[in-house]
């Protein structure tokens, strides 16, 4: 055995960026090109595909002491100019109150606040909430009871920031805060202005993701929490549904997959009147060594599931690799790699289809790509058609002004699984250590079931 000091000369190519579809302060559609060079936007002069107004929504401040001071009218004025410059409609806020941070770690008095204030957003708009901002005056580990009191209890939708962000209202921060606001209550940020490689067909496609999050190492007792994401329109595939349940400690495998797929399908119909006729599954967190498990348990749980409805889509099964130690760098400038850099020879498997896709830009740091591991493929998808419709795919997520790391359905599912963490979490808290365990499993499963993200991801 030699060891080589010396790094490995691999091939590599650079896809070419998507022509992206977004708005003008008009309202109108504009198409916005890409260069290999510049693969990322921003908000100047320029608005998002669909602006949902902001009509009726709410501030509640959470202070850390009595000295901080929230400046509230001059960040409504700084977030309404924004709004504006993106010409899009918005009200002052119909509530606005200011209660201490430990607020946060007392159930009850949380539950109670948060239904008041629905109730009376309510009866003085005549409409729901359409969302509250929560301004925070530090990180807290009340964060989690908030959102699980919010989304499973109270039914209301909850951005949160921090206080001496919103203080300062830097523009960045704005225009951040708009995406995921936007993003939140229904509205599109962004979308591919040309249909997605390998789907130019009439039929509908649906894109599912799915991952497993594990408790810390040490703990024995704590479910896994297993998300299933999956969109819910087509061609634009960027509106995420979401399922989460709680499974056995640290079990991999995705319990009832086929199940939960099916109720996404199902979802899919009701939102359309159409079933998806083609399904690409992405699959996070498993190793090579559990391929198989995921090919002959999970894949197999959901063809048994789709046959018995009498449904047969064709199916492509994907499993994306991000905890990996292979990292490339660009030889002429020792630098990170353009975004869509793909590397298919040399460091792969050498007759099984997979490749690595760096498709974001590295500001700090090393890259670190994505390696895509193709399990099962009825589409018969070529190298180069699914190496693009990753890369573009990257391009709509709900939040960013470029690409991101990972497709985006991993993502989301990444995220919805980490909620179900914190929902988990919350819940042991305000239990009996000797019930929680029990009661947290079915309740996850149950509240965590209904969840639909819309066009945003959870935060």
């Amino acid at each position: 055995m030699r060891v080589h000091t010396s790094l490995t000369n691999v091939s590599g190519r650079i896809i070419h960026p998507p022509e992206l579809k977004i708005g003008d302060r008009r309202g109108q559609i504009i198409s916005l090109p890409l260069s290999p060079a510049k693969t990322w936007w921003n908000l100047n002069d320029r608005s998002m595909v669909e602006g949902k107004p902001l009509k009726c929504w709410g501030i509640l401040f959470f202070y850390k002491h009595g000295k901080q001071k929230f400046k509230s009218e001059q960040f409504i004025e700084n977030l309404t100019k924004r709004y504006t410059a993106l010409g899009i409609g918005m009200e002052k806020p119909a509530s606005y109150e200011e209660y201490c941070i430990s607020t946060l770690s007392n159930y009850a008095s949380l539950f109670e606040l948060l239904k008041r204030i629905n109730g009376q957003v309510r009866e003085k708009c005549g409409q729901r909430l359409q969302f509250l901002l929560c301004v925070m005056g530090e990180k807290h580990s009340g964060y989690k009871c908030l959102k699980w009191i919010a989304e499973t209890k109270v039914g209301i939708l909850t951005q949160c920031c921090l206080f001496s962000h919103a203080n300062k209202g830097a523009e960045n921060f704005l225009s951040n805060l708009v995406l995921k606001i936007n993003a939140k209550i229904g509205g599109s940020n962004v979308e591919l202005m040309n249909r997605l490689p390998n789907f130019d067909g009439e039929g509908h496609v649906m894109f599912i993701g799915a991952d497993v999050n594990h408790p810390a190492s040490r703990d024995i007792n704590s479910p896994s929490i297993a998300a299933v994401v999956a969109t819910v329109n087509w061609p634009a595939a960027n509106s995420y549904a979401t399922r989460v349940c709680a499974q056995g400690n640290r079990v991999e495998k995705i319990l009832n997959f086929g199940r939960i797929c099916h109720d996404l399908v199902s979802y899919y119909n009701r939102v359309n009147k159409v079933w998806p006729e083609k399904i690409v599954i992405f699959r996070d967190g498993v190793s090579e060594s559990q391929f198989h498990m995921v090919l002959t348990e999970e894949l197999q749980d959901l063809k048994s599931v789709f046959r018995d409805s009498n449904y047969f889509p064709t199916i492509t099964l994907i499993v994306a690799q991000k905890r990996h130690q292979t990292r490339f760098f660009d030889k002429e400038r020792l630098s990170n790699l353009n975004p869509g850099t793909v590397v298919d020879t040399e460091v792969v498997h050498p007759f099984e289809f997979d490749f690595y896709l760096c498709s974001h830009h590295g500001t700090l740091g090393t890259c670190k790509p994505t390696h895509y591991h193709v399990l099962w493929d009825e589409h018969k998808f070529t190298s180069d058609d699914l190496q693009k419709l990753i890369y573009h795919m990257c391009f709509t997520f709900a939040r960013c002004t470029g690409p991101v790391s990972l497709v985006p359905p991993v993502y989301y599912a990444d995220l919805a699984a980490y909620r179900g963490r914190l929902y988990y979490e919350a819940m042991y808290e305000i239990q009996p250590p000797a019930s929680s365990a029990t009661a947290s499993s079915s309740s996850v499963s149950t509240q965590g079931s209904s969840c639909t993200m819309g066009r945003g991801e959870l935060e």
